[in-house]
């Protein structure tokens, strides 16, 4: 277990994302999500994430009624605020939006003060529980001011009063979340898909940031939203269609882990973890057989000739770390 920032809020090194469980692209029953969310148990998983965006509050819904059956203590829990859910009779489903739900609700952007602790008030009613461990600002990309102005203060209140324990920000891009890291005193960063095998964008300032500020990162959308997990055509990269020269690129590199013995997920995996600055990789897993691999490739040793022909053939930059080198 590793601590978030100088929190004291202690995440393990695989956590279960919530985004699946609530319906992500296609249908979960609640009987999947429920043998999701105990496999993840079994497996020894006890950082769990979810958002009120995950499948309009159904990702938290099930995850709080779900984790009530086991010791408060013993797990830690993360949420998000930025938005608010108001109910709608529009009718339909949030497919547009990427959630195979009915659209009971409405997502309204707010990050402001009260928006932030409206957010968190309603999630903690969806979760049944009585508190969450760390907070995230979801997504502010188009919210910069009233984030950095508004709802990071906040949260910076909430802190301070006990509410919550880890505050933070996540996004699926590292630019915004470097200024996060460095001009405010967030514990944490969720950053998603920009530090992968096929994405290291967040390698050039903000991870080096975070060691530095001692933020800890963790990092979510290993498997770039699937196409690291099972490349083929049709294959989804970053919520949308994988482009034909990305494609190309994951089939080597699922050929070079087949011949090493290994597999392209365990490589994923592991490369994510490696880093000193992150202490958590999050999987947005569907299913107890989901869960289930997941633990098992990240629990599988990928071989050091793998990494050293990964370099040699120009599908990773020499300047790349790698696990079990340290990164300068």
């Amino acid at each position: 277990m590793r601590a978030l920032g100088r929190s004291g809020v202690e995440v393990g090194p695989l956590a279960f994302g919530g985004a699946g469980i609530g319906g992500l692209y296609t249908e979960v029953s609640d009987e999947q999500a429920h043998e999701a969310i105990a496999a993840a148990w079994s497996a020894g998983m006890r950082y769990f994430d979810t958002a009120p965006h995950y499948g309009l509050g159904l990702s938290e819904r099930r995850l709080g009624a779900a984790l009530r059956a086991q010791p408060r203590g013993a797990y830690t829990l993360s949420t998000k605020v930025g938005r608010l859910l108001e109910p709608t009779d529009a009718g339909g489903d949030d497919l547009a939006n990427g959630f195979a739900v009915p659209a009971t609700h409405r997502r309204v952007w707010d990050f402001s003060a009260d928006g932030v602790r409206r957010s968190l008030e309603a999630s903690l009613e969806r979760l049944g529980l009585d508190r969450v461990d760390a907070v995230y600002l979801h997504d502010p990309d188009d919210h910069a001011e009233q984030a950095f102005h508004e709802g990071y203060p906040a949260l910076e209140k909430l802190r301070s009063e006990g509410v919550v324990g880890a505050i933070g920000a996540g996004m699926n891009q590292a630019g915004m979340l470097t200024r996060f890291v460095r001009d405010t005193d967030v514990d944490m960063v969720l950053c998603a898909g920009r530090y992968t095998l096929l994405d290291q964008r967040a390698l050039s300032d903000l991870l080096p940031a975070a060691q530095e500020r001692g933020t800890s990162v963790v990092v979510g959308g290993a498997f770039n939203s699937g196409l690291l997990a099972d490349p083929k055509p049709g294959a989804t990269y970053n919520y949308g269609r994988a482009p034909a020269e990305l494609l190309e690129r994951a089939l080597r590199l699922k050929a070079l882990a087949d011949r090493h013995g290994t597999t392209l997920r365990a490589a994923a995996l592991a490369f994510c973890a490696a880093h000193p600055a992150v202490v958590s990789v999050l999987v947005g897993t569907r299913s107890a057989d989901e869960v289930r691999d997941c633990a098992a490739q990240f629990a599988a040793p990928v071989p050091h000739e793998f990494w050293q022909e990964l370099r040699s053939t120009g599908l990773l930059p020499p300047e790349v770390p790698v696990p079990a080198e340290e990164p300068s």
